[in-house]
């Protein structure tokens, strides 16, 4: 049985990760402020076991799991941060990891997948046609199906928001990816329980808005998902994300894929990181809408920085 996500199984799961894991840091940099007009600071995420937010998820979920679901073995599909996640619990736990992914995935998340224990099995053209082909395996060997927005997963990435809060108490506003949606769920629920007043933003790229027009339009809508940005291609909403969003997201951001590749560079020019492209949205946003933070604490989630080296280099040229 899962644990509902809330504020208080949120503090309840950081004591899991936190076996597993350390606290990630918050830094400012001023260049970036002097960018956006703010006090900006980024949440690096890109420096945690597998160099994304989501292992934090994984972590407390398998934690839960007993020994017989454990034995029966994990199934789940990604594009690559979340199936990493769960390849790195299981690893952890001493599971097996059942991870499909879509053809053509980030061949270094699937290797990172892969050297962390987990079977790597390639089906379907998208996450949501890889997605069920996991559960059709799962419940044809018996397996535990983990979805990519389980409350679970939600709970344990929540420890992340907390440390942001943490570090920067008068934070003002958290710009967050959405991909799933887990990442945005858990940083609103930790955010309005501490402080109301802290305004989310999420954001998604325009090449795959069914998040953001799920969330504006307040019921389910899928959309194409055409963007370069991985972690934030999805196509097909979740409704148990959807409903935190509609109580708890402030405003969402649609960028442009050739946005999040400008933010891309500057990002990784300006702080000598990794930054995949999923996190570069969220600077993208920022630059949107720069008008709204004069002088205010911004938080960006650096969600990932596992950018497949095809990309870099395409960037950077």
């Amino acid at each position: 049985m899962q644990q509902k996500a809330t504020i208080k199984n949120i503090i309840k799961a950081s004591k899991n990760v936190y076996q597993h894991m350390s606290p990630t840091p918050l830094r400012h940099y001023q260049q970036l402020s002097d960018l956006i007009g703010a006090h900006v600071w980024l949440k690096h995420e890109n420096h945690n076991p597998t160099c994304a937010f989501k292992v934090r998820g994984g972590i407390n979920l398998v934690s839960q799991l007993s020994t017989q679901q454990k034995n029966a073995g994990l199934y789940t599909a990604s594009t690559g941060n979340h199936g990493q996640s769960i390849a790195y619990a299981a690893k952890v736990h001493n599971c097996k990891a059942f991870i499909y992914v879509p053809i053509g995935a980030n061949t270094g998340k699937v290797a990172a997948m892969e050297s962390n224990g987990a079977k790597v099995i390639y089906d379907g053209n998208n996450f949501d046609e890889a997605r069920a082909a996991a559960l059709m395996a799962s419940q044809e060997n018996n397996g535990v199906f983990i979805g990519p927005t389980d409350e679970d997963l939600i709970n344990g990435v929540g420890s992340y928001a907390l440390e942001i809060i943490n570090d920067l108490p008068d934070v003002d506003v958290i710009i967050v990816p959405v991909g799933a949606g887990s990442g945005i769920c858990a940083t609103s629920i930790v955010a309005k329980a501490i402080n109301p007043k802290i305004r989310i933003i999420g954001v998604q790229s325009a090449q795959a808005p069914a998040q953001q027009l799920s969330w504006f339009n307040q019921q389910l809508i899928e959309a194409d998902n055409t963007t370069i940005a991985e972690g934030v291609a999805t196509g097909v909403p979740f409704i148990n994300t959807q409903k935190i969003m509609w109580e708890n997201v402030d405003e969402f951001i649609l960028v442009e894929d050739h946005e999040i590749i400008k933010a891309n560079k500057t990002l990784i020019e300006a702080t000598h990181n990794l930054i995949e492209e999923a996190s570069a949205a969220t600077f993208a946003a920022a630059e949107k809408v720069k008008s709204q933070f004069k002088n205010k604490n911004i938080a960006l989630v650096m969600s990932g920085g596992n950018i497949s080296m095809q990309n870099l280099t395409n960037y950077i040229k």
